[in-house]
């Protein structure tokens, strides 16, 4: 996927700085994040829905996927 920030590794906040850059330059759309981290998973999920997107995480092996979707 094309829309799509790979943020395993990186230690908050910077999930979340590279999640919000996303958000406001898209607008709308789906996207996706890959973080390794449940804290990082649950702020991105809690700054997504906040700002009007849909959250759809999934575990994969270690990591999480979350899908973010805003019409």
């Amino acid at each position: 996927m094309a829309n799509q920030i790979d943020a395993r590794g990186l230690s908050c906040p910077q999930p979340v700085v590279l999640t919000s850059k996303k958000i406001k330059e898209m607008g709308k759309g789906t996207f996706e994040v890959l973080v390794d981290s449940e804290t990082s998973k649950e702020n991105i999920s809690r700054l997504a829905e906040q700002s009007g997107w849909e959250v759809d995480a999934k575990k994969v092996d270690e990591d999480y996927c979350l899908t973010l979707k805003k019409g």
